[in-house]
């Protein structure tokens, strides 16, 4: 039987938590905390399960055990009543209306467009353009901008940097950090271990549906040998 843990005030949090698809379960006991003002890591290969760790902590997915917490209190189910609550989610998918332009895609977010351009001022240009016309790192930094805007208190990230050029990918990641350095507790899904734990200030590791090692990004670059040796062993699998 698992052990209840104590969670943080001011975080988000997964306790004992399993959760998965009608009812089967894909991730096991899994504890993962994210705290105001902190970058955390979701490591991990394909298949470990850190995008259904995402949905349900995001509200998309019911625990099948364990719970999603806020602030140590069991959080609502509703996606949506947890959005209003403060927890915004990026997915992989990115979620940009193609047929609308920049300016109309950040005014159906939270926040205003001012406070978009706050964060990622290069689509000042591009308010006009259609959204279809964006390169693929230009709308990864549109729905960036839209939930930023909204002042979340915690932001979810699936795969930051899908498919994206280097130089897309370290603009970013520096947005995400001035986010968690401005008090937004952020978790991000990102592929490449090395360069996450570069900005991160902790990670987790998963594996087959567990949470298999959690520390500092210092601590986890010290094992960085392992974690590679999980990305491996899961290819050769296919």
């Amino acid at each position: 039987m698992s052990t209840p843990r104590v969670v943080r005030q001011g975080a988000l949090a997964s306790v004992n938590l399993t959760t998965g698809y009608n009812g089967s379960p894909v991730v096991h006991d899994v504890n993962i905390e994210i705290g105001a003002g902190e970058l955390v890591a979701l490591l991990g290969p394909n298949g470990a399960g850190k995008t259904t760790t995402m949905l349900a902590l995001a509200g998309h997915l019911v625990a099948i055990s364990g719970e999603v917490t806020v602030d140590g209190k069991r959080a609502v189910s509703s996606v949506h009543r947890r959005a209003r609550g403060g927890v915004a989610f990026i997915t992989e998918e990115r979620a940009v209306f193609h047929t609308l332009t920049v300016a109309e895609n950040l005014r159906l977010g939270a926040g205003t467009i001012d406070s978009a351009l706050g964060y990622v001022p290069e689509l000042q240009p591009l308010l006009n353009r259609r959204t279809a016309l964006l390169s693929g790192g230009e709308q990864q930094l549109l729905a960036l901008a839209r939930a930023l805007a909204g002042e979340p208190r915690f932001l979810l990230i699936d795969e930051l940097s899908l498919g994206l050029a280097p130089i897309v990918v370290s603009r970013l990641l520096s947005a995400v950090r001035e986010a968690a350095d401005s008090g937004v507790g952020v978790l991000f899904v990102e592929q490449y271990a090395n360069r996450a734990l570069t900005i991160a200030d902790r990670g987790y590791v998963m594996q087959r549906g567990r949470v298999v090692l959690s520390g500092s990004s210092q601590e986890i670059k010290d094992r960085i040998g392992e974690v590679e040796g999980m990305y491996l062993s899961a290819k050769s699998l296919r």
